[in-house]
């Protein structure tokens, strides 16, 4: 698939990883339609996005919803690539876990059936999570783990921990995507990221950089992770195009470059922030948390994929990028 050359779907758009996919895809020379949900009040500001370079020629905007999976159809029309980034998130499970997992599933579905009647997408690249993976049972689970393992769905429903609904829905829709791929012939690769942080264009503040900084809003309880896997979000963006444009790749690709505690984490933004006063103690006090697996990202890097950003500028862009927007 040559680069800079095509129109692309990205399905939520309007998302910490969807609008910097968007960004990487216009600087690639990509023509982009993108799925935002209905705003009958027109209360939504959408200047982030038309605002991007080329983005007057060659982004254009779609209504859509999870829930009406047809409604996808005219977005997907004439695309050569689908990245399907879109997802219900309920942390707070507002909602049953059944009805988020289901409107997740036949939304995917919806959008792969589209891809396959359209004649014109030549691949999928569907947006999973890491919560597809790591929650195992304790005698199964590894230190690190590779593209074999799933989550168990059963453990997340007998102890419910923190996101299990979020973790199911990820986790039974990404099966649902690949199976639907092997039985209809239709190119599906899944990419697994975990913690995403870095910069970002979205106008609200995204859930994983509060979730791994949430010391520098004013948030100092003990955290219930004593151990981060992390990745910049340029990176899962440029894993994304690379495995759209990629000979022949399969199945699922990890992709994770970093572990580190929350204290490693204090002490990097804390050599370079030494104004943000980070209570050490504080954070670190109480007992150990949980400590989530590795997830290598040496399928992805064997196939010729490369990470180009440090831990560092990670942290750092993410701080640049709540300074400009006025979050802090």
């Amino acid at each position: 698939m040559a680069e800079g050359k095509g129109r692309v779907c990205v399905t939520g758009g309007t998302g910490f990883l969807g609008s910097w996919i968007i960004k990487s895809l216009l600087e690639n020379g990509y023509t982009v339609n993108t799925t935002v949900r209905a705003d009958p009040e027109k209360k939504r500001d959408l200047s982030f996005l038309t605002n991007l370079p080329g983005a007057s020629e060659k982004l254009k905007f779609f209504i859509a919803d999870l829930a009406e999976p047809e409604s996808f159809n005219p977005a997907i029309e004439g695309c050569v690539g689908i990245f399907h980034t879109a997802a219900s998130v309920d942390f707070e499970e507002k909602e049953p876990e059944e009805i988020v997992t289901k409107r997740s599933i036949d939304g995917a579905l919806g959008i792969l059936k589209a891809c396959k009647n359209s004649k014109t997408v030549k691949r999928v690249i569907y947006t999973s999570s890491a919560s597809a993976v790591y929650c195992q049972d304790i005698e199964k689970a590894k230190d690190v783990m590779d593209e074999s393992y799933w989550s168990d769905i059963d453990i997340l429903r007998n102890h419910k921990p923190f996101g299990w609904a979020y973790s199911i829905s990820k986790t039974q829709a990404e099966k649902a995507v690949l199976e639907y791929g092997q039985q209809n012939g239709l190119d599906i690769v899944t990419i697994i990221p975990t913690i995403i942080v870095g910069a970002f264009i979205c106008p609200k503040l995204p859930t994983s950089v509060y979730g791994v900084l949430p010391y520098l809003f004013g948030n100092t309880d003990h955290s219930p992770i004593s151990r981060f896997h992390m990745v910049h979000v340029d990176d899962v963006a440029r894993a994304h195009i690379f495995l759209l444009e990629h000979p022949n790749p399969k199945g699922r690709y990890n992709c994770s470059p970093f572990v580190a505690t929350v204290e490693e984490v204090v002490d990097i933004v804390s050599s370079k922030h030494p104004e943000f006063q980070i209570p050490k103690s504080k954070l670190l006090g109480g007992p150990k948390g949980l400590e989530l697996p590795h997830l290598t990202s040496k399928k992805l890097t064997d196939a010729g994929f490369e990470f180009k950003h440090s831990i560092e500028e990670m942290f750092e862009d993410a701080i640049q990028s709540c300074k400009e927007k006025g979050l802090f």
